[in-house]
């Protein structure tokens, strides 16, 4: 639970009868947000970050108890958060190497299966396994030592955009003047909205339910998931300390049964899936946290940059789109967007504004191509492993058994699964 917390760089405008003027202003309070900002700062940009939420102290994680908000870690992030001199700050033994993932299909034969590799894929990990809480106040506590960069815990009421830039009028009363706005705010954007950028939306008419349990066998720094009939999908992410994190896709129907369960119950759901297989691999479970369940949906916005006349503000993160978690590139995806985002305006020729068009269809083109991957490949297989007929099931089973026998296919899904980025 975050409590109110005092930071001498966290405050509200100093003057609401002025518009003060700053080079660039990243809307969103969230992990995606945070390190973009912070990156900005760390570029020598006068770097304000708006959010109602950033008065508040993210506290540090602590003890055999983790957070509900897990996420998985590709490469691509690791390089990032290193890049923002973040990584090494992290507490390492509330991190989880994943070496192994096995995904299953939903007939219970033996070659329905997946299986990705570090080794096989001449890598030391496929990804890393931590809290959200672990990044945010790692984030929060470089933010307070970097004097290029202001936080206000306020809302944006109202942006103005016009050929010199970007005025925000806040809640509080003040407005501050900007070159650049980045839109870190969420997949229900305010600021997307109010320039004009449409997105499609997609309700998958499910809910993620998480929860984190602790189990008798040991994981093996293997991620587990199983596709089961009528379309849940369920995955048991490695955590440390024999502890894994569930993610269970399902209908919200079925999702709010699923939190009124009690551990006992619990226990006989789980034992009841995909042929007793989670109790074979994992041993007995035993509850470590409150089960939380999030609507799960696809959003993807029509340009990452806008308005259309006359672009000056970038949107990153949900704003420019929300993916299915079966695949848990989500986060990773958005992190992505603040790397090039980043590599971008650090290479910027010395007569370009940050606003510059240019600049911005760098960013969009760059990103497009992976957004619409992603989007496409989690969706497409979400889709057919909710059809029920028996040609769709073949087909899909099949083609997991087909992927693990080809090499090359195997190393192209985990070249994908592990983004790149530069920032040479």
């Amino acid at each position: 639970m975050a409590e109110a917390h005092s930071n001498p760089r966290s405050i509200n405008p100093r003057n609401p009868s002025q518009t003060r003027p700053v080079d660039v202003v990243v809307v969103g309070g969230g992990i995606v947000g945070k390190a973009c900002a912070l990156g900005l700062a760390q570029l020598g940009l006068n770097t304000v970050e708006i959010a109602p939420d950033l008065g508040l102290a993210v506290p540090s994680p602590q003890g055999h108890q983790w957070g509900q908000r897990i996420y998985a870690f590709s490469p691509s992030t690791q390089k990032l958060l290193a890049h923002l001199q973040i990584w090494d700050a992290l507490d390492h033994s509330r991190l989880q190497a994943v070496r192994d993932m096995r995904i299953y299909g939903d007939r219970g034969e033996k070659n329905d299966q997946l299986h990705l590799s570090a080794f096989e894929a001449g890598t030391h990990q496929l990804a890393w396994i931590g809290e959200s809480n672990l990044i945010e106040h790692t984030l929060d506590q470089a933010a307070r030592f970097q004097n290029k960069l202001e936080r206000i815990a306020d809302a944006v009421e109202k942006i103005d955009v016009d050929a010199n830039g970007n005025t925000l009028h806040l809640k509080s009363g003040g407005a501050i003047h900007a070159q650049l706005v980045i839109a870190a705010d969420g997949a229900n954007s305010p600021i997307r909205d109010s320039i004009g950028i449409s997105f499609s939306e997609e309700s998958y008419l499910q809910s993620a339910v998480v929860a984190n349990w602790m189990c008798t066998y040991p994981h093996l720094e293997t991620a587990f998931q199983w596709f089961l009939p009528g379309g849940d999908i369920v995955a048991m992410l490695p955590l440390p300390n024999k502890q894994v994190s569930m993610v269970w896709s399902t209908s919200t129907e079925h999702a709010a049964e699923l939190l009124k369960l009690n551990q006992s119950q619990w226990l006989d759901r789980l034992s009841s899936i995909a042929n007793g297989a989670i109790e074979k691999q994992l041993g007995e479970l035993t509850l470590n946290s409150t089960p939380a369940a999030f609507p799960l949906r696809k959003i993807r916005a029509a340009r990452f940059i806008g308005p259309e006349a006359n672009p000056k503000v970038a949107l990153i993160g949900d704003a420019a789109h929300v993916m299915h978690p079966l695949a848990g590139q989500g986060l990773n995806l958005g992190l992505r967007d603040v790397a090039v985002l980043l590599n971008i305006l650090s290479k910027r020729e010395s007569f370009r504004p940050l606003s510059d068009l240019t600049l911005l269809r760098r960013y969009e083109r760059q990103r497009q191509g992976d957004t619409s991957a992603l989007l496409w490949v989690t969706d497409k297989l979400k889709k057919l492993f909710s059809g029920g007929s028996n040609t769709e099931k073949q087909l899909r089973n099949w083609g997991l058994g087909l992927v693990n026998k080809s090499h090359f296919i195997k190393q192209r899904l985990i070249e994908r699964a592990l983004g790149e980025i530069d920032f040479d």
